[in-house]
């Protein structure tokens, strides 16, 4: 049986029914914003909280950390002016006032203002590089500086930091330069010197620009995040064109020209054209184009040079169908003016794809999955990633495939119903994950007996594999289905969110609403009882990495919900394919990587980088920096250096992939781009050298 996929918005639609239609809160006449994200938070989240003066001085630290990390532009004294919102937040809140977060925006833009002279002074000549001074990098910056003078100073020694680390990693290229060509083009160091320092200045330069292009609407919802981050790190709040860049991460699709796009000095700059999209079709639009203006078909054009990149984006999507005009600028100064009519984007790269590999004589299977996208928008018809997974494993094994590798490295979740079916490809029937949420525990359950894949089965993961990837890695490994290989825990993120819309807004801030809210409602569990909430999923083989000395994950992140269990759910293992043998080649593997030459440096390198994670302090003396640089380089040499041999054969593309590229050769480069990066990876090498254990030799 196909899992409802709109369970979780069933439910969550009753609870803003309740908020809209039986909600006794009263709010100022000024508030609507506030007062719908604070009842929505309140009748909505999985941990509701009372708002009151705990609340209050939470939303005070969270708003002074999003705003300055790593203590940069507040001062002590800047604090003392905001401290007496410290308690009283809550009562702002209450009656629809933005005057804590307002007092606090306006002492950065005054502060942002005295910087830029800073700046602009300390880059302008070149550096005094025989300093005897030193800086201190910090991971958590212990402390503000205690006023406007000792900031100043710390920024100028700030500035001298970032400019010689920019000059060093420019001297150390050109050493290394080999290519006779590449040597004679060799610059003075008064030339690399003047890039380093200008370079320093663009970044500061167009970071401050577009802190002070953000309007009220970016405002508002900023002090919207802060709040709802109080609740979890995954509680956030989504405007209306927020959503829309979520809804196409999930979709892989967008209505649009296809394009991708930066900014770049004002201007909005052509990164890349998506293969097969309208832009590419219609073949005028460049990378490295430059656009200044954009139209609806024969309307009047809008400029957008020094727009804000979101809303210059806002005005070239549409819908399917629809003409956009773009004046453009090409590299060689001509305008021209370059008609669109929009499409359908598909972007590739955001779905599931497999490759065919051998090893002595048998061939297995790799299945990439990004994450775990659907088109909810398609009520059931629509791409998902557990449809997509099931054609790729039928793929392969129609191409003699005898075990299977789904590498789950980076995949950051998304939908919990795919994730619940795709697990059932693999079992013939049970239950998958457990959900909890305020009407108690619910089981979800693949309920169709067939097996789509019963072979040998190596998951992949990382430490920011998360979400629905925990579910799927923590039921296969409770099935002891697959063998899970990875880093030595995935993200720790065990929590179920939804969308759920924000009534009312209409108005010159909000005139298209006022977005949505993205709310945990849910906290899910492993079959076996336990959550990945924080603790994630550890694998049955660890591969060492070179961050396992350093905290990561979810238990890293502010207002993280605690780690928990609950009953197991009825269930059995499931191996039919040598279980036994399965046994002995996790035993096999881990042997092979306490001898492994290659994993030992990726360890030793882990201890070097866990000693300096906290703080390094640097030489501003150039000759003292550069011996410094050099010994940090010298410590990353054998690993980055390390030519691994892997003992796949092959890794290449399935026949039937390229058969329907056929003479398309766009879509041949990006599959050859694409499985390249694999024929050096030593995770999918020592997931193959498994798989062939497991299979028998």
């Amino acid at each position: 049986m196909r899992i409802n996929r709109w369970v979780v918005i069933t439910t969550t639609s009753m609870i803003l029914a309740l908020f809209v239609f039986c909600s006794n809160k009263k709010f100022g006449e000024n508030d609507s914003f506030l007062g719908t994200l604070m009842m929505m938070l309140k009748e909505a989240h999985y941990e509701p909280k009372e708002l009151d003066d705990s609340l209050s001085e939470n939303i005070y630290n969270n708003l002074i950390n999003n705003l300055d990390r790593d203590k940069h532009f507040f001062t002590q004294e800047d604090l003392k002016a905001i401290e007496p919102f410290k308690t009283s937040i809550d009562d702002q809140i209450q009656v629809g006032r933005f005057d804590f977060f307002d007092t606090t925006w306006s002492i950065l833009m005054i502060r942002l203002a005295k910087l830029e002279p800073v700046i602009a002074e300390s880059l302008t000549s070149p550096l005094n590089y025989d300093l005897d001074e030193t800086y201190t990098v910090y991971d958590e910056p212990k402390s503000f500086q205690p006023n406007w003078e000792t900031l100043k100073k710390d920024w100028q020694k700030w500035l001298q930091f970032q400019s010689m680390e920019r000059l060093s990693r420019k001297l150390e290229t050109q050493k290394k330069a080999k290519d006779s060509s590449a040597i004679a083009k060799q610059k003075p160091f008064d030339t690399l010197e003047l890039q380093a320092r200008t370079e320093t200045k663009k970044f500061y330069t167009d970071w401050f620009k577009r802190l002070k292009k953000m309007d009220r609407r970016d405002q508002i919802g900023m002090y919207a995040n802060t709040i709802a981050e109080i609740y979890d790190p995954h509680t956030n709040y989504f405007p209306p064109e927020d959503k829309e860049n979520f809804d196409i991460g999930m979709t892989g699709k967008l209505e649009g020209i296809g394009a991708t796009l930066t900014e770049r000095d004002g201007y909005v700059k052509v990164e890349r054209i998506v293969p097969g999209s309208a832009s590419y079709r219609q073949g005028e639009l460049k990378a490295g184009d430059l656009i200044l203006k954009v139209a609806q078909g024969p309307a009047e054009p809008v400029d957008v040079v020094d727009m804000k990149l979101d809303d210059a984006i806002q005005l070239i999507r549409g819908k399917k169908g629809t003409e956009v005009r773009l004046t453009v600028k090409k590299p060689d100064g001509s305008i021209v003016v370059i008609p669109i009519i929009r499409e359908v984007v598909v972007i590739e790269e955001s779905f599931a794809k497999s490759a065919l590999m051998t090893y002595k004589g048998k061939k297995f299977g790799l299945i990439h999955l990004p994450s775990f996208y659907a088109d909810f928008s398609q009520r059931g018809r629509g791409r998902n990633c557990a449809g997509d997974v099931r054609t790729e494993i039928s793929k392969l094994q129609k191409e003699g495939a005898t075990g299977i590798v789904i590498d789950l490295r980076n995949n950051g979740g998304g939908s919990l119903a795919d994730a619940i079916e795709m697990g059932g490809l693999f079992i013939p029937q049970g239950p998958i994950v457990q959900v909890k949420d305020m009407r108690g525990i619910e089981v979800h359950t693949d309920r169709n007996p067939a097996v789509e894949y019963g072979g040998p089965l190596v998951i992949l993961t990382n430490t920011y594999s998360a979400s629905a990837s925990e579910i799927l890695a923590a039921a296969l490994q409770d099935y002891g289905r697959a063998v899970i290989v990875g880093s030595k825990s995935t993200f720790g993120k065990g929590t179920v969110q939804t969308f759920v819309e924000l009534p009312g807004g209409l108005s010159d801030v909000f005139p298209r609403g006022f977005g949505q809210l993205k709310v945990t409602i849910q906290k899910f569990y492993r079959i076996n009882g336990g959550t990945t909430q924080l603790r994630g999923v550890e694998p049955d083989v660890v591969l060492p990495d070179v961050y396992d000395g350093i905290e990561q994950g979810e238990k890293e992140m502010d207002f993280h919900l605690a780690y928990d269990k609950i009953p197991a759910a009825a269930y059995q293992s499931y191996n039919p394919y040598k279980e036994s043998q399965r046994r002995k080649a996790i035993e096999l593997s881990k042997k092979r990587l306490s001898k492994n030459e290659y994993y030992a440096l990726v360890q030793k390198r882990s201890a070097e980088l866990a000693q300096v994670r906290n703080e390094y302090t640097y030489s501003l003396n150039m000759k003292k920096f550069e011996a410094q640089q050099e010994a940090l380089r010298l410590q990353d040499k054998p690993l980055r250096d390390y030519k691994y041999r892997t003992v796949c054969d092959t890794v290449m593309a399935l026949q039937g992939d390229l058969k329907e590229a056929g003479a398309d050769a766009i879509k041949l480069a990006q599959k050859q781009d694409w499985l390249k990066r694999y024929r050096e990876d030593a995770g999918l090498d020592e997931a193959v050298r498994i798989l062939f254990d497991w299979s028998g030799k």
